[in-house]
């Protein structure tokens, strides 16, 4: 298989997901704007988010599919299925239970994550509201996250990459349609989290059945713990949610001291945090995707050199495509924020505030991505105590910088905080990777790293002199000039460092990567 063309594939689709998931926050910010009801979705919507990622996406993906990788190399088809069953058995049963609590207690969890909205009643019952209808998205998205692991496995990642677009067009309606008809507009877009939800897990389940997948739901929970597999899962799990846990801690803390700051903030920082997620999910989520199946059979192989030189492959891609996104994010803020969100009710008071939560994500950028390379190269080896000893330190961290930085820049410092919590947090997985003997870096790091800060350079001076020709909040009455305007400076940028790197010898073909399927 080649991983290069397949990364090219899964970036299309998850491409696809970003840019509806653009035009949905575009019309949110037109139509809602950055206020107290905004505040109240964006922190009724981060609780079943965080708990997505944390149990979901997550220590559930890491500690599965290693072990799914393990049953399908060494134990056949059949140990394979009957391992699917009782995991999808099991997480259902859980799921419910963890739905119902937390449908019940949503007030008593609304209080602990963002007390800062008790001093406003109305939007602290919005947000309790919003967050009961949501709360059922945990439970779907898990399924999502089995169906995508399973998948996965099978090397068939179009399908979980393509999943995203769903949830985005159902908000687009919710956004668009169905706040129309609603007393209170904004329940349209927890509306909208509900029945995307339901069809990323709905859309699965054909591609599950043709490669003979599809989970059979017990009765009976207890007959699925008895599998071996599946309590392995489970001891995996428990140090990974840990581990997953830390940084989701952080973000929890970080939405309690938003909710505290001047009105608006949360929305600020979940209208930046939209911008980041364009390279951390095209590089980030697609190679970590791509690379933790072809890093569990690797390891069930005992291939060692495989193993090293996947994660080298990983490294030079993500150095070569992130740190130019890391670039842009620093140069250009405004112009990126103006044009995409600057309409209706987003004034440019909230471009100037979303443009320095941006510059601040940017400067950690590199941080957040490469730990989606290299935290792989522990949950393959089903090692998650190393993981998650780093990710408490992080924590630590980032916390004890929220104390320098928020006082000096406001919501800007917590966005600054996450971003370089996350630069020691792939500094400190490096050295535990190369201190264990498991990740050998191939030769030539030294000039490339030399030849691509070179082409940075000239890009960030292109990149700069040519925003500066604009003024982005004055061109507010003429977007589709702003647009251009916009379009021309990313293609001159890219252009300018692409072309350097041509120049100093860099060629596509040096990036190919093919593994056995």
């Amino acid at each position: 298989m080649n991983l290069l063309k397949t990364l090219a594939s899964i970036s299309g689709m998850t491409m696809l997901s970003r840019i509806t998931g653009l035009a949905r926050d575009i019309l949110i910010n037109s139509q809602f704007g950055a206020n107290a009801l905004s505040d109240a979705f964006n922190i009724a919507f981060r609780i079943p988010n965080l708990l997505r990622r944390l149990f979901a996406e997550g220590a559930f993906a890491q500690a599965f599919v290693p072990i799914l990788a393990e049953y399908k190399t060494q134990k056949g088809e059949g140990a394979t299925k009957d391992l699917v069953d009782h995991v999808g058995t099991l997480l259902t049963w859980a799921l419910l239970l963890t739905c119902a609590l937390g449908i019940v207690g949503a007030p008593v969890i609304l209080y602990v994550a963002a007390n800062g909205l008790l001093d406003r009643p109305a939007v602290f019952h919005a947000s309790v509201v919003m967050t009961r209808i949501m709360f059922p998205y945990i439970g779907f998205m898990s399924m999502v996250a089995l169906a995508g692991g399973i998948l996965n496995t099978w090397r068939e990642f179009k399908i979980p990459a393509f999943t995203p677009v769903v949830y985005n067009l159902s908000s687009i309606a919710g956004s668009l349609w169905l706040s129309r008809y609603l007393e209170q507009p904004i329940y349209a877009l927890a509306i909208a989290v509900f029945v995307g939800g339901v069809l990323q897990m709905a859309i699965q389940v054909p591609a599950l059945i043709r490669i003979g997948m599809l989970p059979r739901i017990g009765w009976r929970p207890g007959t699925a713990w008895q599998d071996e597999g599946v309590r392995r899962i489970v001891r995996n799990m428990l140090p990974a949610i840990l581990a997953v846990s830390a940084s989701q801690i952080s973000i929890l803390i970080n939405t309690s001291l938003a909710s505290k700051m001047v009105e608006g903030s949360t929305s600020w920082l979940a209208s930046a945090d939209r911008l980041m997620e364009f390279p951390t999910a095209l590089l980030g989520v697609a190679l970590g995707t791509i690379l933790l199946p072809g890093l569990s059979k690797a390891n069930a192989d005992g291939d060692t050199e495989e193993y090293s030189a996947l994660l080298d492959w990983g490294l030079r891609l993500t150095f070569l495509l992130a740190m130019p996104a890391a670039v842009a994010l620093a140069t250009i803020p405004e112009a990126l924020t103006a044009t995409l969100f600057h309409h209706q009710k987003f004034d440019a008071h909230a471009v100037q505030m979303t443009s320095k939560a941006l510059v601040s994500y940017g400067i950690g950028l590199i941080g957040l991505i490469v730990v989606k390379i290299l935290a792989p190269g522990f949950y393959a080896r089903q090692d998650i105590r190393t993981p998650v000893k780093i990710a408490v330190s992080v924590m630590i961290a980032t916390q004890l910088m929220n104390l320098v930085f928020v006082p000096w820049i406001a919501h800007a410092g917590l966005a600054l905080s996450v971003g370089l919590g996350a630069c020691v947090n792939a500094l400190l997985l490096f050295i535990g990777l190369r201190r264990r003997g498991i990740f050998h870096p191939q030769k030539g790091w030294g000039m490339f790293l030399l030849k691509l800060t070179a082409a940075l350079l000239l890009m960030a001076a292109v990149s700069s002199w040519i925003s500066d020709q604009f003024h982005w909040l004055e061109m507010k009455h003429t977007p589709i000039l702003r647009a251009g305007a916009l379009a021309l400076l990313i293609l001159a940028s890219a252009a300018a460092y692409f072309a350097a790197l041509g120049v100093m010898g860099f060629r596509p073909r040096d990036f190919k990567k093919t593994t056995k399927v």
